[in-house]
């Protein structure tokens, strides 16, 4: 009855406060979170079309435009979050705070790519590429997931942060 709950252990903050530094004052910080919201509008707008296609028959024209948008929007992410990680972390890939988003990145780019390609050269017949299509889009979902956890984890760990150097704070005033 008298046992006291302890509290979760911690895993290691996200950023060092200098990585932190560099996020917060870099650009790319800022267009990630513009392009990530417009990439999932794409991807959801799509997603209506490749499904209405592979119910109905009727759209092949609107579904392969939208994955095509969709694929511009995740290669200019891809891009562009590359940099932000070399800026932040000072490589373009594969940083340890982000290894295991990156890799299944690299999966959401070669089932986009394969697409492109299956359409491009006309590798597959229609229906084929659109189920090519909702795999990547599947891909692009675990992925988006792994980042929104991360985000979080990031924000958990930055509040968690304030309130100890706040306590310390009120603690040095208390003495």
């Amino acid at each position: 009855m008298g046992e006291t709950i302890k509290p979760l252990p911690r895993g290691p903050d996200l950023y060092t406060p200098e990585q932190r530094s560099r996020r917060d004052s870099s650009v790319w910080t800022m267009v990630q979170g513009i392009l990530a919201p417009l990439q999932f509008l794409a991807f959801a707008l799509s997603l209506v079309f490749v499904i209405n296609f592979l119910a109905n028959g009727t759209g092949y024209t609107a579904a392969v435009v939208s994955v095509l948008v969709k694929t511009a929007f995740l290669y200019t992410i891809m891009v562009t979050g590359a940099i932000w990680e070399k800026v932040v972390f000072g490589r373009y890939l594969f940083a340890p705070a982000f290894f295991w988003e990156d890799v299944v990145s690299m999966l959401v780019i070669f089932l986009h790519t394969a697409y492109v390609l299956s359409w491009l050269f006309d590798l597959q017949d229609p229906r084929g590429q659109m189920w090519l299509a909702i795999a990547a889009y599947a891909a692009y979902v675990v992925n988006a997931a792994q980042f929104l956890l991360k985000l979080r984890a990031a924000r958990v760990a930055s509040h968690r942060s304030q309130e100890a150097v706040g306590t310390e704070y009120a603690s040095g005033l208390s003495q």
